[in-house]
């Protein structure tokens, strides 16, 4: 991965426990198969109560990046998300710039991999509706284990790592809204 023009690895899943743990951060994991979609994570994961996410790696033509948060179930209408953020039109990043930008593959795309965003270069979007629920389940850098975190403690993460999360209510950028 790529920072500040030298090469280093990204975070590993126990170096971001570890990090976790340095916060204070209550956190558990599960492992499973590894799951690539969110229809694959539901056959995997059982009956584990909180917030499921799936999370969009979005650029735009200016090279901007945000790494958008949302529940698994929303329907996200890109073009009137880019308005909604401020970014114009986006599309899905590359995988490359995805490894270089959050160390993760696809697949693994993940709160957690704001972690390796050292430069602060991605935005985080989140969606309120998240926080209905106690307990968020992401990704921890890796698709073949599940973390449970609370949605407050998601948000301190987000903000060790010196980001600051930006939380919209998806149901406005419904067509009906």
């Amino acid at each position: 991965m790529l920072h500040r023009g030298a090469v280093s690895p990204p975070t590993s899943a126990a170096e971001l426990f570890a990090y976790l743990d340095e916060l204070g951060l209550s956190h558990e994991t599960i492992e499973h198969p590894p799951v690539y979609t969110v229809e694959e994570a539901k056959a995997h994961r059982g009956p584990l109560d909180g917030a499921h996410i799936k999370n969009l790696f979005l650029r735009n033509k200016k090279k901007r990046m945000w790494l958008v948060i949302a529940m698994e179930d929303r329907k996200i209408d890109l073009r009137a998300l880019g308005k909604r953020i401020g970014a114009g039109h986006v599309s899905f990043g590359r995988p490359e710039r995805l490894m270089t930008y959050l160390g993760v593959e696809p697949g693994s795309v993940s709160p957690f991999g704001l972690i390796n965003d050292k430069e602060q270069k991605v935005q985080a979007v989140l969606d309120s509706r998240m926080f209905d629920k106690e307990v968020v389940h992401a990704h921890p850098l890796r698709n073949d284990m599940t973390t449970a975190i609370r949605g407050e403690d998601l948000l301190t993460f987000i903000r060790a790592c010196g980001h600051e999360a930006q939380i919209i209510d998806f149901d406005e950028l419904l067509p009906d809204a």
